[in-house]
């Protein structure tokens, strides 16, 4: 019987490539972004501001969300369900939860960002000025730890897996 087992079990090795670390200090200054941006936005355009950029924070959650989501069901339907809404950091907002390819995770970050600038920019003409500023703010805090995996992942093979972990980024190759 251990033989049999032995003889039909399936065994993945992945290799670990690189790790990218987000040491607590980066994830702290991270979190204090948004309150210098808020002070300068209610320092240079108006003290009601505050009440746009809370507005705009989870609208920017929706529209990250809208796109991903969509690009995962155009993409690939399977990967669809290792994506989950998360409020870990630095990771807050729509992302996997298990292992995934790291070109699913490329394609749907890259036409995240650029779809997402679009519909912003779209909003620019029937908004106020501090509510398109409060998105944008937020839309690109969102985006920003999603972009600096890309580019410390930028020198690696296009088909290794991902994982996301509390303070780092795995990338692993079969």
């Amino acid at each position: 019987m251990p033989d049999d087992t032995v003889t039909n079990a399936t065994f993945y090795h992945y290799r670990l490539l690189k790790k990218l670390m987000f040491p607590k200090a980066l994830i702290m200054s991270y979190l204090t972004i948004p309150f210098i941006w808020l002070a300068a936005e209610m320092f240079f355009i108006n003290w009601t501001s505050i009440f746009f950029f809370l507005l705009s924070i989870p609208i920017a959650l929706w529209i990250q969300y809208v796109i991903s989501r969509s690009i995962l069901i155009i993409v690939s339907h399977s990967n669809r369900k290792r994506w989950n809404f998360t409020l870990r950091l630095p990771w807050i907002g729509y992302m996997p939860d298990q292992y995934v390819s790291y070109s699913i995770f490329r394609k749907v970050h890259f036409h995240s960002a650029w779809i997402g600038c679009c519909l912003i920019a779209i909003l620019i003409p029937w908004s106020p000025g501090s509510f398109i500023f409060s998105l944008f703010f937020w839309y690109f805090w969102l985006m920003t730890p999603r972009l600096f995996a890309k580019f410390g992942l930028r020198d690696q093979p296009k088909d290794g897996m991902l994982k996301f972990n509390e303070q780092d980024l795995s990338y692993y190759k079969q």
